[in-house]
């Protein structure tokens, strides 16, 4: 079993910047492949970004590229995204997840464990 919790949402103007974070308990965070998901109102769950189990793989939705940035730090059992330039349309619940697996995926079948989410709202 692997708990996830994650922080770092809020309110934020369009242009401006989030750290998320996703701390991990439980199986040890180092061997899963984690990744982010969001979840806009009347939308389905959507791939955000994918790292590898030691983080040297990432991969992005074409929507997030060039502005988000996924990172860890198995040292702290701590996944984050760092998110740039938002626009009102990344407003949603941000959720993290994890796979004890090498390498990532972008489907949400690809994931056992997620964590409860954080609200991102982005402003005009």
């Amino acid at each position: 079993q692997v708990q996830l919790v994650e922080s770092g949402g809020g309110l934020v103007q369009a242009g401006g910047s989030l750290r998320l974070s996703c701390t991990a308990s439980g199986r040890t965070f180092s061997n899963c492949a984690m990744g982010w998901f969001r979840q806009a109102p009347g939308k389905e769950r959507e791939f955000v970004a994918g790292i590898s189990r030691i983080g040297t793989s990432t991969s992005y939705a074409d929507s997030v590229k060039g502005r988000f940035t996924i990172s860890r730090d198995n040292a702290k059992n701590t996944l984050y995204l760092q998110m740039n330039s938002l626009k009102p349309e990344d407003t949603a619940v941000y959720y993290c997840a994890a796979t004890p697996v090498i390498h990532m995926g972008v489907h949400m079948s690809a994931y056992d464990y997620w964590g409860q989410g954080t609200q991102v709202t982005v402003s005009s």
